[in-house]
Parts: structure tokens; sequence; C-alpha cells
């Protein structure tokens, strides 16, 4: 493919800065759009800033964005609020998810953006009623977010339809890795359960823990999404993208315990989480068959990875829990 100019919304989160960097290493020239409030500076640090160019704006900042438009090749669309935020502020959820897809569609549109990857979520399938989940699978989303990843879906699908605009759907599965989430209405079972174990807290469950997830490394997330956007014949499709195995989230405890060398870590058992999805678990076939897209690392070693970034991270398990909310859909205090 050639060197191309590629707008990245959300780029300083957690799979878009892994976006961004396997971009960058393919010789790219990238605008990062993000305005910071989940995404951080420090997760671009490593990348060169003459080929890495962050713009700290609001993808609700049309004018803004439309002057960021200008020259560009592709757009990858992650840019958005997130589950847990989407339980206790519905409306600025759906602001940022749907309609903000919406009017980014329109924009690059017009300012003859050649492709438009938008990158959903597994969540718009909500509970699955068959496994493993292809792209046929019903959607029947539990939660405002999962409902405005949806529309955003369909948004994309019919600027394809209506008007013959390249774009292509992703539906990354569940990802982990380094730069995840532990803090604030953003934090993610791993990281949360990983950080707790290290300073010698219970790992909270909500719920049974039998509720399962499909669990892909963020570096694998990220090249099935960098390669949607670089194969013409996926244009107008929408493809998941996961490991294409499921763990329980108990199971997942132990496994963590034992990862860090604490085989006994304490767990505890909460009230179940509003809107959980019980059971997620990919078939990522068409990406593998129109992709190539093949994950190569598997939960054990992207646990062993994600344990060694927190361990040279320069900041003890503490002080990054400083700022994590166990029940994390009110915004309450960690415990």
């Amino acid at each position: 493919m050639p060197l191309t100019n590629i707008l990245v919304t959300g780029g300083a989160g957690f799979i878009g800065s892994e976006l961004v960097t396997q971009l960058a290493s393919n010789g790219h020239r990238i605008t990062v759009v993000d305005n910071l409030v989940n995404g951080k500076r420090s997760n671009l640090a490593h990348l060169n800033s003459e080929q890495v160019e962050l713009a700290a704006v609001d993808i609700r900042d049309l004018p803004a964005m439309a002057r960021l438009m200008s020259g560009i090749d592709i757009v990858y669309h992650l840019a958005c609020l997130g589950v847990r935020h989407s339980l206790h502020a519905p409306a600025e959820n759906h602001s940022v998810n749907a309609t903000g897809t919406l009017d980014l569609l329109e924009l690059a549109r017009k300012s003859d953006v050649k492709r438009f990857v938008y990158v959903s979520s597994s969540e718009v399938y909500g509970t699955a009623r068959r496994t493993p989940m292809n792209e046929e699978h019903p959607t029947y989303p539990l939660t405002v977010y999962g409902g405005g990843k949806l529309a955003g879906e369909c948004y994309t699908r019919a600027y394809w339809e209506s008007y013959g605009y390249p774009t292509v759907v992703v539906r990354p599965f569940n990802s982990f890795g380094p730069r995840s989430h532990h803090e604030g209405d953003s934090g993610e079972v791993i990281p949360k359960f990983m950080l707790r174990a290290m300073a010698g807290k219970p790992m909270v469950i909500f719920g049974d823990g039998k509720q399962t997830r499909d669990f892909t490394y963020v570096a694998d997330t990220a090249r099935g999404i960098m390669l949607a956007g670089e194969v013409d014949s996926v244009m107008g499709r929408t493809l998941n993208v996961g490991q294409g195995s499921e763990v329980r989230i108990r199971d997942l405890a132990t496994i963590i315990s034992k990862t860090i060398g604490k085989d006994n870590a304490a767990i505890v058992y909460d009230d179940s989480r509003p809107g959980d999805v019980l059971r997620l678990y990919a078939d990522s076939t068409a990406a593998r068959e129109l992709l190539g897209f093949k994950p190569e690392v598997s939960l054990a070693d992207g646990l062993a990875r994600l344990y060694d970034w927190y361990r040279n991270s320069g900041h003890s398990p503490a002080q990054l829990l400083a700022d994590e909310r166990v029940r994390n859909w009110t915004l309450e205090k960690a415990s």
C-alpha cells in the first residue's frame, strides 16, 4: 500500500495508540484527533512528532474536524465514550458515539476522504445466542453504548449503500494489553484484576463470574483494524476481529493470579453490573479470509506482557489504583 495521510480519531487512547504505532511503523503520516478525556499524550510519546501529529480536538467540533479532514486519504474512527460511561451519561454517550459518527461520515465524504473505517464493538451483539458469533449473529445491545455503536454501524453501512462511499465496519471483541484502561469509567476487567492482585487487593467479580469474554491482545486487534483500511474488497463489509476463544471471568481471575505469581490472590463477588453481557465468543473467519487476519498472541502470553509492562512502568500498583473506580458505572470511590 502506498504511503498515505491518515486520520485516527481516538488515537491517543488504548487501541488507538497501538493502531497509530503500527501505521507509523509502515511509514504513513498520521493526524491523531483526541480530546484527551480518555486518551493520553503519553501514549504517543514514543512516536516521531514529525510523522504523528496530535490535535487535541473533540470530534463534535465540526469546523475543526473539517479542517483536519483536508488532504486525508483514510479515516480510522475509534473515538468513543465507553460502556460504563453510557450507564451514568446516556445522552452524552449517544452524542459522541452515534451522532458524532454520522457527522464525521458526512465530513469525510464531502472532504473526498478515500475510505472510512468505523471501529464498532462486540457489545452490539448483546449476549451470545449461539457460538461462535459470526457477523450474521443477531444484534441486541444491552446498553446505550452498544446501541450507539450499532447506530454508528448503520450510518456507516448506509453511506456505502446510499452514496457508494467506501466504508467498512470492524467489530473488535475485548482487547487487553499495555496502555489499557484501569481508571475511572473506562476501567476494564483485565487491568483492574491485575493491578488489584499486584497491590494485594481483592479482585472484584460482578455477578457469578460465569460470564465469558473473547480477549484479544491489543496488537492483534489493531492489526485487524489497520488491514480493514487497506483491502479494497472489504468495502461495505462488517468484520469481527477477535481471538476466537472464550474464558469465564472467574477463571480469568485465577489465570491472572498465576501470571503474577500469587496463586491465592483474593477474589470477592459483588452484585451484577447493569446491562452486563453474559457471553461473547468471536468467529473471525471473514477477517481471516478477506484480510489475512490471524491472532498471534495468546491470552497467557498477552497477560505476561502486560504484567511486565506494569512492573516496568515506573509506578506502583497502588499509585495506579489511586484513580480506579470499583463500581465504575456510578463513579463510586475505589475501595
